[in-house]
């Protein structure tokens, strides 16, 4: 679970922080605004968060890939 809370809380970061800088930069439509915070936050996790995002990934093959417990 702790692969999936890290990668998750560094996209949140990362879009908040891509919020901020922008907001600084003087866009001041909301919309626009959150759109590219969006946009940029994503391009920036794809390149910056590849190791995180390979953890999850891993982390969630291990997780399917176990057998289910029987019932009887």
């Amino acid at each position: 679970m702790r692969p999936v809370l890290v990668y998750t809380a560094s996209r949140i970061g990362l879009f908040l922080v891509t919020l901020g800088v922008l907001y600084l930069l003087g866009l001041q439509n909301p919309l626009i605004l959150i759109a590219a915070s969006f946009l940029i936050s994503g391009i920036a996790s794809y390149v910056l968060l590849s190791k995180q995002r390979d953890a999850v990934s891993a982390r969630l093959s291990d997780r399917i890939d176990r057998p289910k417990p029987q019932n009887d």
